[in-house]
């Protein structure tokens, strides 16, 4: 029999937990209950691990926290001490699926014990700030949010649906669970992807497959770049394919896809295979157009409404000679082979000749700062291509199956 395990604060939402444990226990599912609420035991709910062992777990002591009544401090314990024991108990085997609910301050601790799971560990989350943005609970982990459409405040029509069919997603995900594959004998390519770089990535992934390789694609919208960064962090990605490192423009321009100063550093720490391409390294991304930085407004810049949601703006010779030297920087700690692959004729759809984005002095700026910081030893190779081009897709997949043979030759 699995058993899932029910994280929340039983202090304040005692009612509301018993009634999802029953809604789970009717489906043949035992019960772990964690209870993460400072201010008092539960009454009447059988609990697997009280608030003392979380806030233990932190390096504190949970009677000392009821009474300091400091709110900032107690959240930063049991935070911390629910992501020490659940971890704990999964390693252990003790369940097979989370579920949690709260408020904003529960959810904090909920999902900060979810987030420091594998991948493919069934986790949900209900929660009265899942309507809005949950990036600062979710990460970059496969958490399921739930709104819980009112406050988690007591039992009625509206709660009782949420919660009853809460506990349907944890079962049927716990009794579905494939576990993330170790890969076995089919090794898996990363390879990231822009709608401004669709048709050269597509191309390389069916080529790549036909090969026998796994692939993966990684949207580069901020996110998919932190995850690939960890994916590849925790040794499930063999080689590389970057070529769409547009994350950087954005974390150079301020913009909202920034993936952060880790990205286009794990593959080089790890030493795998890894091609490097500047995909749509001519366009950071903003929000709607009056969300864009005043500063950039009226300063001769070119912007481009993909969507009403998604304004691009073009990247200048100033922003380039940055991000190139960045990416060099970031390329010279590899301890593994890499090699890096530009296109002369536009770095995206955008870029390309006659487009709005079409500014080979930029261009020639990024390529320029690239190679006067790049060690000598990483190579460089120009193609008079744009980067859709199917011969530069096919040029890119050339370099990543050299490269991987010779890690194969070296390694035997």
């Amino acid at each position: 029999m699995s058993t899932i395990l029910m994280i929340g604060t039983f202090d304040t939402k005692e009612e509301e937990f018993i009634f999802l444990r029953d809604r789970i226990i009717t489906r043949g599912y035992q019960v772990l209950a964690v209870n993460v609420g400072v201010m008092a035991e539960a009454q009447h709910l059988k609990v697997g691990i009280d608030a003392s062992e979380i806030a233990l777990a932190a390096g504190a002591d949970l009677h000392e926290l009821r009474y300091a009544e400091n709110r900032d401090l107690a959240m930063d314990v049991m935070c911390r001490g629910a992501a020490i024991v659940v971890q704990r108990l999964y390693q252990a085997g003790s369940f097979q699926g989370i579920i949690g609910m709260g408020g904003g301050g529960g959810t904090s601790i909920v999902t900060s014990a979810m987030r420091v799971l594998p991948y493919g560990v069934p986790k949900v989350c209900v929660s009265t700030m899942a309507s809005g943005n949950v990036s600062g609970y979710v990460g970059i982990k496969d958490i399921v949010m739930i709104p819980s459409l009112v406050d988690i405040a007591g039992i009625n029509d509206f709660s009782r649906m949420v919660i009853a069919q809460a506990a349907g997603a944890i079962c049927g995900m716990v009794d579905t669970e494939l576990p993330l594959s170790s890969k076995g004998d089919v090794p898996v390519i990363a390879a990231t992807m822009f709608g401004n770089t669709t048709t050269c990535v597509q191309a390389c992934a069916q080529r790549l497959r036909e090969e026998g390789f796994q692939v993966l694609i990684f949207h580069a919208t901020g996110t998919g770049g932190k995850l690939m960064e960890a994916l590849i962090d925790e040794g499930y990605v063999d080689a590389v394919l970057d070529l769409t490192t547009t994350e950087i423009a954005d974390e150079v321009c301020g913009g909202i896809m920034s993936a952060g100063p880790i990205r286009l550093t794990t593959a080089a720490r790890k030493g795998i295979p890894q091609v490097v391409a500047p995909g749509c390294l001519d366009m950071a991304n903003f929000g709607p157009r009056e969300s864009v930085p005043t500063s950039y407004i009226g300063a001769d810049r070119t912007f481009y409404s993909w969507n009403p949601d998604n304004t691009l703006m073009r990247t200048n010779i100033d922003d380039n000679r940055i991000i190139g030297e960045r990416i060099a920087l970031r390329l010279n700690a590899a301890k593994g082979s890499v090699k890096v692959l530009l296109p002369l004729r536009g770095l995206s759809i955008l870029g390309e000749e006659g487009q709005p984005f079409c500014d080979r002095e930029a261009d020639g700026m990024l390529f320029a700062a690239l190679k006067d910081k790049i060690k000598s030893d990483i190579e460089i190779i120009e193609m008079d291509t744009a980067i859709n081009d199917l011969a530069f897709a096919d040029k890119a997949v050339q370099m990543l199956l050299d490269l991987i043979r010779r890690r194969v030759q070296d390694d035997s």
